[in-house]
């Protein structure tokens, strides 16, 4: 083998040709196996602490790309640190991730042989038993110089357009919107109907006049629909809180306000079976005010997650454009995955790139491309949280830490996608990306199952992406691609709502 020289961090380092890693400080890459030609990766997309790496065959995700920092780190998903457990030196120390801290053991060699040593151990980064399967666990062992100790890297892979977007109809208006429309009367007076639509605070058409939700106590386990002042109204909270006065309450299910049955009750209930990690959100955490009127939000916390199964709802599938809005805050929020509003697995497992179409918001950013500190409106589409088209750096992305917030996106299903967000209490949407679909994402592969508060692959028996916190307020999920036009009228109507 011919030998080249690299530079890692600034120190140059010899290196065999077709075993060396590639050496580019800061560029997202995938860590190779040399004996099994699988990658290094985090378990079903786990940000928790503690999650011991493994071998899997490679598809480029967020939980196998991983950046080198120039204080010698592995980083992946842009906050979480390759870790020797415990601090751990001696053979057998699990290979985890961790908040990054920047001690020694979160710090790595990349050696011109293709070993990964760690600073502190000097062991070796290792396939366990020379395994090659996927599942095969990684740690750290005493080097010995075998083929399931080398590396190689491949990169970057995360996903970029390879074509400007072509020209997206988007839906002729079929009428003006009445006075005093609602969100989904503006939808559909632009030709972009809504086949779902949630609140717990509001109505979401001038003329709905039922049930917004229902709550269950704990006291005898009864439970109590909560409605409206009036038609096209907000909230009746003084209901809820006579029902619950001196007991705890818990939200079970948030009603479709479109007619379509798509109701989202928590996973773990009966009506939505197979999903036992799962619990109802409580019902009173947080109060608010709308237009003056008192009413409470959806407030999850890690373990909260509602759902619908998708079966003949409405809900675009496969390729089929569709929009969508939520209204949440940016002051309760956290990085774990992942709060997301839309279409989702019928499957609840990470089926396929595409196979989710849905807003997320939070403080995760896999892919890089995200200003400040968060939290981010991205598309959650299977297999990454995307804050624009591409991994590389998107100028337009910016964090919303406000009170309430709006989240929009749309999809048309083939070749482009725009995510935005505003204040929800004033100001314009604002355009965090229009353009391409990632590679692989075209066309879209959706299923039509709607998600709250959870990753698609939520509550499986092998764990899942059920770790995020998140307020919800308010949102709706519509068949088309929406006009600016009408994601702008929108916005109108949610400021003139009077969030306080």
């Amino acid at each position: 083998m011919s030998v080249v020289t690299l530079a890692f961090a600034g120190v140059a380092v010899a290196a065999q040709t077709g075993v060396a890693l590639a050496a580019t400080v800061g560029t997202p890459t995938r860590i190779v196996g040399g004996q099994s030609g699988r990658c290094l990766e985090v378990p079903n997309f786990s940000t928790s602490n503690g999650a011991q790496t493994q071998l899997w065959d490679c598809t480029g995700t967020a939980s196998q790309t991983w950046t080198y920092t120039a204080a010698g780190q592995l980083m992946v998903y842009g906050n979480k640190c390759l870790d020797a457990s415990g601090r751990g030196t001696a053979n057998g120390t699990p290979a985890i991730i961790w908040d990054c801290n920047g001690q020694s053991n979160q710090q790595w060699n990349v050696n011109g042989n293709g070993t990964i040593t760690g600073v502190q151990s000097g062991l070796c980064l290792d396939a366990v038993a020379a395994g090659t399967a996927n599942g095969t666990k990684v740690n750290l062992w005493a080097c010995h110089g075998g083929s399931n100790q080398q590396w190689t890297q491949s990169g970057p892979t995360t996903p970029t357009p390879t074509a400007t977007p072509t020209a997206t109809p988007t839906a002729t208006p079929t009428a003006t919107p009445p006075t005093g429309a609602g969100p989904c009367d503006i939808y559909g007076a632009g030709g972009t109907p809504c086949v779902a639509a949630h609140s717990t605070t509001r109505a979401l058409y001038r003329a709905y006049n039922g049930n917004l939700y229902q709550v269950r106590r704990s006291s005898d386990s009864t439970t109590r629909n909560i409605g409206l002042l009036a038609p096209g109204g907000v909230a009746n909270a003084a209901a809820q809180d006579t029902f619950c006065v001196n007991t705890t309450c818990v939200i079970t299910v948030l009603f479709d306000q479109s007619g379509r049955g798509n109701d989202l009750w928590y996973q773990g209930s009966s009506v939505v079976p197979g999903s036992p990690q799962s619990r109802p959100a409580v019902a009173t955490t947080e109060s608010l005010t709308v237009g003056g009127s008192k009413a409470y939000s959806l407030y999850i916390n890690p373990g909260n997650s509602y759902w619908r199964d998708g079966h003949l709802t409405g809900v675009p599938t496969g390729s089929a454009p569709e929009g969508m809005y939520m209204v949440t805050s940016g002051t309760h929020v956290n990085s774990g995955c992942c709060f997301d509003y839309g279409n989702s697995e019928t499957t609840r497992k990470a089926d396929a790139a595409g196979a989710m179409d849905a807003i997320y918001f939070g403080k995760s950013c896999w892919f890089g491309g995200c200003s400040g500190s968060g939290p981010w409106v991205q598309a959650d589409l299977e297999w990454g949280l995307f804050p624009g088209g591409s991994s590389t750096w998107n100028p337009n992305q910016q964090a919303f830490t406000s009170k309430f917030v709006t989240a929009t996106l749309k999809n048309n299903g083939t070749s482009r996608f725009a995510i935005k967000g505003s204040n929800a209490q004033s100001g314009n949407l604002y355009t965090l990306w229009d353009g391409a679909l990632p590679n692989g994402y075209s066309p879209m592969r959706k299923q039509g199952a709607i998600v709250l508060g959870s990753g698609g692959d939520c509550c499986k028996p092998d764990g899942g992406a059920n770790d995020s916190a998140g307020t919800f307020y308010e949102g709706a999920i519509v068949s088309g691609y929406p006009s600016d036009a009408t994601e702008n009228m929108v916005q109108a109507s949610i400021v003139a709502a009077g969030y306080r």
